[in-house]
């Protein structure tokens, strides 16, 4: 069961977005409020926000809760400040019902979803990372971990696939972060196929 919570200034947009939560049996609502600061003592599964890209804010302890933004622009700027308030996937406000639930539902299982249209601006963010002579290198089953995070596999279904702990794919996922100076999983992906590690 993931626990949503909704933030959206409009009250139409808010009823609407709850409604369409209510609709999936998989999705427990818990709240939905006009900003982001009034869900903070929910601690939700995922946050479903229509709000302007400015209201949102990176914690300092990095605790944000995986978030889906429904943007009114039809191209949204992915930026290292959004990553790091916790977005995993930015659709546009005419996006279908299924686009938004499977979005939760991504977010929720550690995943980003980003649009083919959105993946140069993300390349571009990764670009203003600095890069030093000598890459960093990634170990064989980090590079195998990267790989699969490439295709989307979430933590769970790769620890099947390398038939090791859900608990030893974290610990290799934050090992891939640290080395490629990423602050997600999209990121970091993002920046493998820049540099050759991984090819799609």
């Amino acid at each position: 069961m993931i626990r949503l919570a909704i933030a959206a200034g409009s009250d139409v947009v808010r009823a609407g977005l709850e409604t369409l939560a209510r609709s999936d049996p998989e999705i427990e609502m818990i709240g939905a409020f006009p900003d982001l600061p009034s869900l903070e003592a929910l601690r939700p599964d995922v946050v479903l926000a229509a709000v302007p890209p400015e209201e949102l804010t990176a914690p300092a302890d990095g605790s944000a809760p995986p978030l889906v933004l429904l943007s009114a622009d039809s191209q949204p700027a992915w930026t290292r400040d959004t990553l790091r308030a916790g977005v995993r996937a930015v659709l546009r406000r005419d996006a279908s019902a299924a686009e938004v639930l499977a979005a939760v539902a991504a977010a929720a299982n550690g995943l980003a979803v980003l649009d083919p249209a959105d993946l140069e601006t993300l390349l571009s963010v990764s670009s203003a990372t600095p890069i030093s002579s000598e890459p960093p290198v990634l170990t064989a089953r980090e590079l195998e971990v990267l790989r699969m995070m490439a295709e989307g596999e979430a933590n769970k279904e790769i620890a099947w696939k390398l038939k090791i702990s859900e608990h030893t794919v974290k610990f290799h996922v934050a090992s891939i972060l640290n080395k490629l100076n990423a602050v997600s999983r999209a990121e970091a992906v993002a920046i493998g196929m820049r540099r050759g590690m991984i090819l799609l």
